[in-house]
């Protein structure tokens, strides 16, 4: 896990004043996918401990991150059993001691739920290899066969689709994914495209006015 920088903002959660954040992340009806603090070690186990109380019991079903021009950001935390999480401690001196740093994310964002056919994307901003990675995502997640170099065009119809969309909120140094595949609108449209030579077994190339030539 990274270690904190001063190049890098850090974000205040309302209800726990002794923890901060150098990333979030959202779904589109606010839930949480992804959440890295820093704290204390006791003031981390009492946050996590409050994750899985009721609201009764001073639990948090959600918090509010505090962006840098103060506004404050509702995140839901939904069901704690969906979460999974990293743990590392930054022995470093410092004037609050020794530090830990939790990563709270979604499963489906390591693991696709094949079963429905969608998974979540975590990756770092203006990454180069953005398409690869989602490529591959939709590959292992899709139950349909697709051929590699398929990848733009499919891509681009599942944004079109709607299919794969992006994270409306993203704090920090990552960006966040939904993969939701109709599977039966996609195998129609995938067969449209193979019939009218979009898509084919092997790669092509048009020429202007000429006929279909294989790439060497």
């Amino acid at each position: 896990m990274p270690a904190p920088s001063s190049a890098k903002p850090l974000y205040r959660i309302d209800e726990c004043p002794d923890l901060m954040a150098d990333g979030c992340v959202g779904d589109e009806q606010g839930n949480l996918v992804f959440l890295s603090i820093w704290a204390r070690d006791t003031a981390v186990q009492e946050f996590l401990a409050r994750l899985t109380l009721g609201r009764d019991e001073q639990g948090l079903d959600q918090f509010h991150v505090i962006t840098e021009q103060g506004a404050s950001i509702p995140v839901f935390v939904g069901n704690v059993e969906n979460l999974e999480k990293r743990i590392t401690r930054a022995y470093r001196r410092t004037l609050f001691g020794s530090l830990t740093n939790v990563w709270l994310f979604d499963r489906r964002s390591v693991k696709p739920d094949k079963a429905n056919a969608s998974a979540l994307a975590l990756l770092p901003r203006d990454s180069a290899h953005r398409l690869d990675r989602l490529w591959t995502l939709v590959q292992d997640t899709c139950p349909l066969p697709l051929l590699g170099h398929w990848r733009d065009t499919v891509l681009e119809l599942l944004q079109t689709r709607r299919m794969l969309t992006g994270l409306p909120l993203a704090l920090g140094p990552l960006e966040g994914h939904r993969l939701a595949l109709d599977v039966p609108a996609l195998t129609k449209a995938l067969g449209e495209l193979i019939r009218n030579g979009t898509l084919g077994a092997t790669q092509y190339e048009l020429a202007a006015n000429a006929p279909l030539r294989r790439v060497a």
